[in-house]
């Protein structure tokens, strides 16, 4: 049987998602993330900017990208409530994209009120980028779950899971983590950009460097070891876990995680060109949704399954 109206709906509004968060990213890479000035919503003080600059151009797309994405989840929301019956699990799935969607665009608010964008080098704007990226993830994943339970993914169980719980939760703590540190490097090669990698490397280790130039050294040392640990993690799941896909999408996710290596490497070696970390992010949101989708399936309960019915 084919997906139903809502599952591909759901499906649809994840990608158009990560559509928005990877043009957030240009706008970061661009300097454009004070186009609209201080103004939200209103784009300089007005509805629709006449005359805009460059820059206020890509800032107002992402903002009307973002206000589509926002109607999208609503969207999606109203839908799931009037064909799901109280208690459904997708129920759940609508109801956490609809919360982390609305406190998305609280912190995209927050960063352009408090003018953390542009050229801003403060601890508060690593400080809001940080729980920008964290919020965004959670956003990806709930409606990665949204979108899977609609297609017939089963209902998750954590109780009686002992340790393989506590081992899934360390390997999303550490995508986490490795995230933030991944947003805070790219910030740094935006805002202190280096002619060479030599430069670049004496830069991370001068003494006098900024804080988000000597913070730029720990995201590769994170990445080696969340990714070791995610491996690790990946070849314990398909032996205890024999189910083909299960495995398939440990496979995925090992290969995955091997090629955002690559490409952080070579994010360092070209001293971060626009589409490379463009890419590199969308290969860390790919990472993330294989991870959230492993953990679906490897909690499930084989007696449940859930589809759409619209």
């Amino acid at each position: 049987m084919g997906l139903s109206r809502f599952a591909k709906y759901s499906w649809g509004v994840l990608v158009f998602n990560l559509g928005v968060i990877l043009w957030g990213a240009y706008v970061r890479v661009t300097g454009s993330g004070a186009g609209c000035g201080s103004h939200w919503p209103l784009c300089n003080g007005e509805i629709l900017p006449r005359s805009p600059e460059i820059e206020t151009a890509i800032e107002f797309t992402h903002r009307l990208t973002s206000g589509m994405a926002f109607l999208l989840v609503v969207g999606m929301f109203i839908w799931a409530m009037r064909i799901f019956e109280k208690g459904h699990v997708i129920r759940t799935g609508v109801w956490l994209s609809l919360i982390f969607i609305i406190t998305e665009a609280l912190v995209g608010a927050g960063l352009v009120l408090f003018r953390w964008v542009a050229y801003n080098v403060s601890v508060e704007r690593v400080v809001s980028i940080s729980v920008h990226l964290v919020n965004t993830f959670l956003l990806v994943a709930s409606l990665t779950l949204t979108a899977w339970w609609a297609s017939g993914g089963r209902r998750v169980s954590l109780a009686n899971r002992g340790f393989v719980v506590w081992a899934f939760g360390l390997g999303f703590l550490g995508i986490l983590f490795l995230g933030v540190s991944g947003a805070i490097t790219a910030l740094g090669d935006t805002l202190f950009p280096a002619a060479t990698l030599p430069e670049g490397i004496a830069q991370d280790f001068a003494p006098t460097a900024h804080f988000l130039v000597r913070l730029r050294i720990w995201h590769p040392l994170i990445a080696v070891v969340s990714g070791t640990y995610l491996c690790v993690l990946a070849v314990f799941t398909t032996k205890s876990r024999k189910e083909r896909t299960i495995r398939r999408f440990v496979a995925l996710l090992i290969i995955l995680f091997l090629v955002q290596l690559a490409a952080g490497l070579m994010n360092l070696v070209f001293l971060a060109p626009t589409p490379l970390q463009v890419i590199h992010l969308l290969l860390a949101d790919v990472v993330w949704i294989t991870m959230v989708l492993l953990a679906a399936m490897t909690f499930a309960i084989q007696d449940t399954i859930v589809t759409g019915v619209a």
